[in-house]
């Protein structure tokens, strides 16, 4: 959501995805060619409300000469769970590909460059605003689902996705140029289960993990980012065998009689062909474009991050998967009621004018 008092605030209009700003706020914001001043907000809104871990939302966004740009916030990294800023860049790759989609629904054609500028590490992307042009419906759709998109941590409903639907969810990674195979092999199940929580039982030993995911997660619901402990998702149980919990309250709520976690998620593992900070950028594009098709598709999902964000766990996870292929994010996939929206910063708060000093 783009939020400017709760974390409710609605998104519901067709024509305008957040509130209007303030004067001075909106001052700030430069004006793009082909665009009005509200699609210009709708964008840097839309932008916003990427997925990222423990929704730190490490990003900033400058709009200047015609373009939207997206820039890595050093002081959101995760030094512990996310050293070499692997899911920072998946993450802004994911909220560049809402600019894209913000772009096309307002009747623009928009032109990607990542990496721009080599002197300037930090600006990881560009997306031009160009001539006007026909948005087609399935562009439509995946804008309109960016506002109802959640990262759902509940059990979900036992039902199986149907062959159509995971076909769609392949297809949206091929057309990023990534590829998401769906774990469904039980040999390999099973091997890809025990990398999590060999990665998880890691992760917890480690005092340094648990300091930063306490910084991040399980607070009372008063700050614009991080994890509530509301949306944290029932206690797992010994039989949950895919939800694992923290020691610190990322999924501190109380199990739910009656409301196990599904024994057979569709797993699926979104993997590149090589690994360098661009391909992890079209990879955080192409999952943002997967997970918003799950969105269209009236599928909801959650991340199992753990064999990813170590690099032993997530050079078994290669090994598993083929050596040609690179893990960039393994997902959980399924039917789930709804859930509530994650606390966004107010566009003010990300908003640049003046590019920042590497």
């Amino acid at each position: 959501m783009c939020p400017r008092e709760t974390v409710e605030a609605s998104f519901q209009e067709d024509n305008h995805m957040g509130p209007s700003l303030e004067p001075e706020a909106r001052s700030r914001i430069a004006a793009v060619p082909g665009m009005a001043a509200d699609q210009v907000l709708d964008a840097l809104c839309a932008a916003g409300l990427a997925p990222s871990t423990h929704n730190t939302q490490p990003w900033r966004f400058r709009v200047a000469e015609g373009a939207f740009e997206v820039w890595a916030d050093p002081s959101r990294r995760l030094p512990v769970a996310d050293p070499d800023d692997r899911q920072l860049r998946l993450a802004c790759g994911a909220a560049l590909f809402n600019l894209r989609l913000a772009v096309s629904r307002a009747g623009c054609m928009p032109h990607t460059t990542m990496l721009p500028d080599p002197e300037r590490p930090l600006l990881l992307g560009r997306v031009q605003v160009g001539a006007a042009g026909v948005t087609d419906p399935p562009t439509l759709a995946l804008a309109r689902a960016i506002t109802d998109r959640r990262t759902n941590r509940r059990p979900f409903f036992p039902e199986p996705v149907p062959a159509p639907q995971r076909a769609a969810l392949r297809r949206a990674a091929e057309t990023e140029n990534a590829r998401l195979l769906l774990i469904e092999d039980p040999d390999q199940r099973r091997s890809l289960q025990e990398l999590v929580h060999t990665a998880h039982r890691t992760q917890q030993a480690d005092p340094a993990f648990r300091a930063e995911l306490q910084r991040w997660t399980g607070h009372a619901g008063t700050r614009s980012d991080g994890v509530p402990a509301a949306l944290g998702g029932p206690r797992p149980e010994l039989q949950d065998q895919w939800v694992l919990r923290d020691f610190t309250g990322g999924t501190a709520r109380e199990r739910v009689p009656g409301k196990d976690f599904e024994p057979h998620p569709l797993i699926a593992v979104l993997y590149s062909f090589t690994d360098s900070p661009l391909d992890q950028l079209r990879s955080g594009q192409a999952l943002q474009r997967v997970l918003l098709t799950a969105t269209t598709e009236g599928l909801v999902s959650s991340f199992l991050s753990q064999p990813v964000e170590q690099a032993a766990q997530r050079r078994k996870l290669r090994r598993l998967l083929g050596d040609s292929r690179w893990p960039q994010a393994v997902l959980r996939i399924g039917y789930g009621s709804p859930t509530a929206a994650s606390p966004r910063r107010l566009v003010e708060e990300t908003l640049i004018v003046d590019p920042p000093v590497d």
